[in-house]
């Protein structure tokens, strides 16, 4: 099917709708005709494919396209269409397609649209506007269960992974993001969050259970219970359910949602993490994904609480409480896991001990200590299993266990003695961040030894401690409460005098170390006590850099662990290191994933506030990209980091602080920067792509009408012929556009020079004082150059519309400034205004303004491109009307007035507010005046 024909059944289906539309929807039509012709206009609806529906009916919504009262119909009908089957993916790739900020890549420059169109954040916020706030006709009850089972399955990913993250946006920021639709129990909730939740945790699902299957007899002698048969969560649903999880949570890190969600999910996940002796399948379907799951949460939201939690349901294997349903995790077969409903009498046998699982869980669980907990998390836990297992808390300190924790219990004792046991082999280093803490629980242990109600295990192992606590390069004995080390020294010192025992010597030994633990070491060698605030800004700057620089940190991590840097940014912690924190930040900004870019952005606006000159410094620097070490992708970035720091600077970003900037920028946005390492790497493309077309040649393939490919399209092995030729034209014409951005000859890339003058501008139009005159000049000549000199070439348009804005903006920034009472020149031709006097433009122009009057009428008569020729007719304007508005006289000693009000030769002030001179200051009366 050509061109021609596709286009002819677009039009087709529009005049279809039109005609159809009009016979059913006709006011004053008579029954019978309106009834067929809505049959007629159903059935063509029905039956036409819901993407082209689309593009026909944004066609027929236009204003004055068609009769309001038909309009009216049509856009009821546009907003239902993502109700159908394939309404949503079509509603993305509708928006994607049209959205003007869907700039084609490279890669999909010759490819058919089908192979998928470029999303951008714009783009991809409007189609979840789209999606996720219900139209006013349809109650959102209704609405959400019909979009919510085809995002879900866009987040499989079987539609691919661009899809996949469009979809978890939807879902993450434009759904449950809300408070409207997202809090549990509400629709959005039970549509979208509820179905993945109760496939994990079914004592989650709002759906009544079904009910018992009865017990029959077979025969006589054979009795069939079907209840053991009874499965709530098949093994597939269950995979699902954590794949599509991580994916939602994973494509656009949202600490705050991620806590939700988990949140209920603590012990499930914990049971399908810590699987005894998982088969290979049912450790790459649930256990790994559980446990990167489990992780993220514990790392988000993780407390000593959280992982005490985890030791008192340490055996957990499902729901087995009496006052809700009854089900449990068992595995099926060699590959799967699914949920079963549990019955009357199975529990007991579901919560026997077994040893080997005991101490597979029990090794697993210091494994996620290992990985998630933080050193505070640690000790708290040790401290708090340590003085539950001595029975060492009193009435007035008491360290509250979690609900459910029997200490009474014997497999509860046996965990919590196998967990002490393995934290002090396995994690010795860790178990002392709290002195203060651990030496109060050592001085109840010894204190008990003294009355007899402590066995040696116990006081071995409180001796234990209290070496590892006093030998601390850091420890004194001034820091420490007096009561506390004179309660430890004498209960020391009674040990000690015990001769039978073992630890009296271990004793008599800890006593003389802690007499004199502070003339062992020299006053001036002994470091600095640091204060609570610095300890704890240490701990958090430690969490915040591993939660951002671990290799396999997921992304809600990360963007958590950047948000502890911004917390310690404004509270102007002595912690920082900033040119290290820059360091890492630049790193960070060249991360694919978007959003983790955006709060890198956050974070240097942040530091911008403390430290402006080193991070406009740094930025710059990575932006210019001398060393030649940064794509072009990246590079942007920075040009969008660059921005928010102009901005959040304002009237501050001047002198200095902004001449650097201004002069990098101008000489990005010029043809004389020349790149040799992408020079060399260009040459080897080219030499490459060459080589590659002649083996083709050589194969008999066909280069007519062809241009080059990239890898990504070699593997994605794109069929020209399934084209149409206007399509292939289209898509040539952009890859010739495309690949003109790229830099010529090792010189800058188009995008950047237009990135850098639209940059420049954006500096203008925030504060018009931020550059010098000179570079003011400097950048009017470039952008006049860029016009004249860059004219006809089809890629150079990104360029000159950069360069006609940057007039336009600036002209516009000349008015603002005018308004507020200020003046400024334009062009070589000011004379004064170089040294920072005003400008007041005359009846004529000056030689500056007449170039740049001249060129712009050039352009808006003959530009290629429309959007440059538009800017150029309102750059023009803008300059007629200041022009004119210069005309109206100011005087520095008077508050500037409105301007209609201030008309050359003629005063219009309000007679009240004149004061006459002669008179003493008393009120002039009016009078009138005759002008020529």
């Amino acid at each position: 099917m050509d061109a021609k024909r596709a286009a002819e059944q677009d039009e087709t289906l529009a005049s279809a709708l039109e005609r159809t539309g009009t016979k059913a929807f006709q006011p004053g039509a008579d029954a019978q005709s309106s009834a067929e012709g809505q049959r007629h206009f159903v059935a063509l609806v029905s039956r036409a494919g819901t993407l082209a529906l689309m593009s026909s009916l944004n066609t027929l919504i236009k204003p004055g396209r068609v009769p309001e009262w038909l309009r009216v119909h049509f856009m009821d009908i546009l907003t239902l269409l993502p109700q159908k089957p394939d309404g949503v993916r079509a509603t993305l790739e509708f928006v994607f397609s049209v959205h003007p900020s869907s700039i084609v890549a490279i890669s999909e420059a010759a490819a058919p649209q089908k192979q998928g169109a470029n999303i951008t954040i714009e783009a991809l916020k409007m189609a979840s506007t789209l999606l996720s706030v219900p139209p006013a006709s349809v109650k959102p009850d209704v609405w959400f269960p019909g979009v919510a089972p085809q995002l879900l399955a866009l987040l499989d990913g079987d539609d691919g992974p661009d899809l996949a993250k469009a979809a978890a946006y939807v879902i993450g920021f434009g759904v449950l993001g809300r408070k409207q639709f997202g809090a549990p129990g509400t629709p959005g909730w039970r549509a979208f969050a509820e179905p993945i939740l109760a496939c994990i945790n079914p004592s989650l699902s709002s759906i009544e259970s079904p009910a018992e299957p009865l017990v029959f007899s077979a025969g006589p002698d054979e009795v069939v219970d079907l209840r053991k048969r009874t499965i709530i969560i098949e093994v597939d649903v269950l995979h699902v359910a954590l794949k599509r999880l991580s994916s939602l949570l994973n494509s656009h890190p949202n600490p705050g949602l991620t806590k939700r969600l988990l949140s209920p999910l603590l012990m499930p996940l914990w049971a399908l993490s810590s699987w005894p002796l998982p088969t290979t399948h049912i450790k790459e379907r649930y256990s790994q994904l559980a446990q990167a799951l489990i992780e993220i949460y514990l790392k988000l939201a993780g407390s000593a609480d959280k992982f005490l939690e985890i030791i008192s349901n340490l055996l957990f294997c499902g729901s087995l409480s009496a006052s809700e349903p009854q089900w449990s995790y068992e595995q099926a077969g060699d590959s799967g896991i699914q949920v079963r409903q549990v019955h009357d009498g199975e529990s007991a046998t579901l919560t026997q001990l077994n040893l080997e699982v005991m101490d597979s869980k029990v090794s697993t669980f210091i494994e996620l200590l290992q990985r998630a907990a933080s050193d505070i998390d640690i000790s708290t836990l040790f401290l708090k299993l340590f003085e539950t297992s001595l029975g060492a808390k009193d009435d007035a300190k008491s360290i509250q266990v979690v609900a459910g924790y029997d200490d009474s219990d014997p497999i509860s004792q046996l965990i919590q003695a196998r967990m002490l046991q393995e934290m002090i082999e396995r994690l010795p280093d860790r178990l002392i961040s709290n002195s203060k803490q651990l030496l109060e629980l050592v001085s109840k242990v010894l204190g008990k030894f003294r009355t007899g109600s402590a066995d040696d295990d116990a006081v071995s192992v409180a001796l234990s401690l209290l070496n590892m606590v006093v030998t601390v390069p850091s420890f004194q004995r001034k820091d420490a409460p007096e009561n506390i080390l004179a309660s430890i020294e004498g209960s020391l010192l009674e040990i000690s005098l015990v001769r039978e025992v073992d630890i009296s010597k271990t004793a008599h030994n800890l006593s003389q170390l802690l007499k004199y633990r502070d003339e062992l070491e020299d006053p001036t060698d002994r470091p600095t006590t640091p204060t609570a605030r610095q300890i704890e800004d240490r701990k958090t700057y430690s969490l915040a850099l591993s939660y951002i620089t671990e290799a396999d940190s997921p992304p809600p991590v990360r963007s958590e662990g950047l948000d502890l840097l911004g917390t310690l940014i404004k509270s102007n912690s002595a912690i920082l290191d900033i040119p290290a924190t820059l360091v890492l930040l630049s790193s960070l900004l060249s991360d694919d994933d978007e959003y983790i870019s955006l709060r890198v952005i956050k974070v240097f606006v942040q530091l911008s506030d403390k430290h402006p000159r080193s991070t406009i410094r740094e930025v710059l620097d990575q932006y210019v990209d001398a060393s030649e070490r940064q794509n072009t992708d990246t590079r942007l970035r920075f040009g969008e980091a660059l921005l928010q720091l102009m901005q959040r600077l304002g009237e501050t970003f001047v002198g200095e602080l902004a001449a650097p900037v201004g002069e990098a920028l101008l000489a990005l946005a010029g043809r004389r920067v020349h790149r040799p390492k992408t020079e060399e790497r260009q040459t080897r493309a080219e030499q490459a792509a060459a080589r590659k077309l002649k083996a083709k040649a050589r194969l008999g393939g066909d280069s007519r009408n062809s241009f080059p490919l990239n890898d990504e399209e070699d593997e994605m092995n794109i069929d020209i012929e399934e084209q149409t030729p206007d399509e292939r034209a289209r898509n040539v014409l952009l890859a010739r556009i495309v690949s003109g951005w790229e830099s010529k000859r090792g010189s800058e890339d188009m995008r950047i020079r237009a990135s850098a003058l639209s940059l420049f501008a954006a500096g203008l139009e925030t504060n018009i004082r931020s550059f010098t005159p000179q570079l003011v000049d400097a950048a009017l000549t470039l952008s006049l150059d860029v016009l004249t000199f860059e004219a006809g070439a089809l890629e150079a348009g990104i360029l000159r519309r950069a360069a006609v804005a940057m007039i336009l903006i600036f002209v516009y920034a000349l008015g603002k400034a005018r308004e507020r009472g200020s003046h400024f020149s334009f062009g070589s031709d000011s004379g004064s205004s170089r040294k920072g006097a005003g400008l007041s433009f005359g009846a004529g122009f000056t030689t500056k303004e007449e170039d740049v009057v001249r060129v712009l009428g050039y352009v808006e008569q003959t530009d290629e491109d429309g959007l440059v020729r538009k800017h150029a007719q309102d750059a023009l304007e803008s300059l007629e009307n200041l022009r004119l508005v210069q005309l109206v006289p100011h005087r520095q000693d008077q508050a500037a007035t409105l301007a209609a009000v201030r008309i050359a030769g003629l005063d219009m002030t309000r007679p009240s507010l004149l004061v006459s001179a002669d008179d003493g200051g008393r009120r002039a009366k009016p009078r009138i005046e005759e002008i020529e």
